[in-house]
């Protein structure tokens, strides 16, 4: 496998600086006021961030080759999947804490900052032990197999954020308001500084993301080592998401079998890193094997809907 790298200080510093100026646009600009995102605005947002994705996939391609440019495609490709199933999660989690519309894009918009410094050290620490222990990469590749595994077996489960126990430790720790305060997260009442249930559901969304980043972490290094390119692909994958979220809510419910490929997805990459060693597959077989399996789920969910219900309402 190869271990070379593209990412220079410079350019390192470049993207960061790059997502940072993007999320201060996003959010001091064009949400500065909390508001319900319509759908219009998802689907632009949507657009910006698939095109600005795809032209530095180009860029890459033409600056350090093809590999290098397949390596991102499929890593984006394989990252986009996976962040998707965490849109399952905020549904659940929003439902649950009665968030209001109009602060959703608040929460979704401080997580994911949350997530990309969580999934930043979670990729440099994955990158030094693979170079240092070569071996880590077996443990990696038998831990999506398992992971693949569950899904497969689990996919119908349902969430039940009450028993989250960073939820549980949250509530007993730190006091809170009874009821949301528009978009703060902190309010000073009876001389002292309280925690809204917006701040709560921020904490709940955190500790999530790292679970999934678990998973997903793992998995694009099966089909890439260079921290640079696992590092863009998975970050541009999760700065989309708030937008898609928006976007695709109301039908998550008609991806039935998403899950299903998301699993398989997760099988087929822990057995390549198994191989590895063995037989290196190129990086477009993985990427058509990938977009076969996360095609062919969503081709299903469509040619076999979830059944509405008797009393008429949409599937759930």
């Amino acid at each position: 496998m190869d271990v070379t790298t593209v990412g220079s200080p410079a350019l390192w510093a470049g993207f960061i600086g790059f997502v940072l100026v993007m999320l201060a646009v996003d959010l001091g600009v064009f949400n500065r006021r909390a508001h319900e995102i319509r759908m219009r605005e998802a689907l632009v947002w949507s657009v910006v961030w698939i095109t600005l994705s795809l032209l530095f996939g180009v860029w890459i391609w033409h600056h350090f080759g093809a590999v290098r440019g397949l390596e991102f495609f499929t890593g984006y490709l394989l990252e986009k999947a996976l962040s998707v199933d965490n849109l399952f999660v905020f549904i659940v989690l929003f439902s649950y804490f009665a968030v209001p519309v109009k602060l959703q894009h608040r929460v979704l918009f401080w997580g994911i900052l949350g997530a990309l410094v969580m999934r930043a050290i979670f990729i440099l620490a994955g990158a030094a032990l693979i170079h240092r222990f070569h071996w880590i990469i077996f443990v990696f590749g038998v831990f999506l197999i398992f992971t693949g595994i569950k899904l497969l077996r689990h996919r119908g489960g349902e969430m039940h954020p009450e028993r989250n126990p960073v939820l549980r430790v949250f509530r007993r720790l730190v006091p809170l308001t009874t009821d949301y305060r528009g978009a703060r997260f902190f309010v000073r009442e009876g001389g002292r500084w309280l925690a809204t249930p917006l701040l709560m559901v921020l904490v709940v969304v955190e500790a999530t993301d790292i679970v999934f980043a678990v998973d997903s972490i793992p998995a694009i290094f099966a089909i890439t080592t260079d921290p640079f390119i696992v590092f863009t692909s998975n970050i541009f994958a999760i700065l989309g998401l708030r937008s898609l979220y928006f976007l695709l809510a109301g039908m998550m419910g008609r991806f039935r079998y998403l899950k299903v490929g998301l699993g398989l997805v997760l099988v087929f990459v822990g057995i390549k890193m198994l191989i590895a060693d063995v037989v290196e597959l190129p990086v477009v077989v993985s990427l058509g094997v990938i977009a076969t399996l996360l095609g062919g789920s969503i081709a299903a969910s469509q040619l076999r809907p979830v059944p509405e219900r008797p009393d008429g309402a949409p599937p759930a």
